[in-house]
């Protein structure tokens, strides 16, 4: 009977090995270093339980039942609840001013989407890391795009220096900030850096704006309401 329960304790062993061989890969990939065991472990069980929906997503995908498939990325020690609260610093605006240019006309012949991606209106996919700072983000995605259908010419634009040089706006950096602002910030400034002048640093710093290094500014803003 004791061998038996010492074959069956080994059987377990090896068949858990593979999940918690993934996880010291993600530990050494992405540099993972926890306060304590007792952390450690509670991180490797949440990777667990997000390999396992990644891996019943992407079943999914093999069935048709979805277009797209998942991958394991330096969130996967994290909850939902976690990555909300880290990534989403969009603050919600206690007013908003319309400034309208004209009255639209019909709508009836537009298309019902549009995918400026084939068309070279977007830049690669960046990374905010562990910060608030999608506002940051939106807003160099507009203007990139409207510099780019104005000019023929896609330069990515700095995050960094909207993080560091927009708090009077009312922005604030990793903790949150409004698109709106960061607009007003540009336009006032008379400019904002490039993404290779100025870096995505995913922390607040000091403002280093340099006009000599601006890629785009901003004449005025319309909210388009729907």
């Amino acid at each position: 009977m004791k061998v038996a329960v010492l074959l069956l304790c080994g059987l377990a062993f090896i068949a858990a090995s593979p999940t918690v061989t993934r996880f010291r890969q993600f530990q050494e990939h992405y540099g993972k270093r926890y306060a304590n065991t007792a952390e450690e472990r509670y991180r490797e069980s949440v990777f667990q339980q997000n390999q396992q929906f990644i891996s019943d997503h992407n079943a999914k995908f093999e069935n048709g039942e979805v277009t797209y498939t998942l991958a394991m990325n330096q969130f996967g020690d994290m909850t939902t609840e976690e990555i909300n609260s880290a990534m989403n610093g969009y603050l919600t605006p206690s007013s908003r001013t319309r400034r309208v240019a004209k009255q639209l006309g019909s709508t009836s012949d537009l298309p019902d989407k549009v995918d400026w991606r084939p068309k070279g209106a977007v830049t690669a996919v960046k990374d905010q890391k562990q910060c608030g700072s999608c506002w940051a983000f939106s807003t160099t995605g507009s203007l990139e795009g409207q510099h780019f259908l104005s000019t023929g010419k896609l330069v990515s634009l700095s995050e960094q220096n909207l993080m560091d040089c927009s708090g009077k706006y009312g922005e604030m950096g990793c903790l949150g900030g409004l698109m709106d602002n960061a607009f007003k910030y540009i336009e006032e400034n008379g400019g904002i850096d490039t993404e290779a002048s100025y870096p995505y640093e995913a922390k607040d710093d000091t403002c280093r704006y340099n006009p000599d290094n601006s890629g785009n500014t901003v004449s005025g803003l319309i909210n388009m309401w729907t």
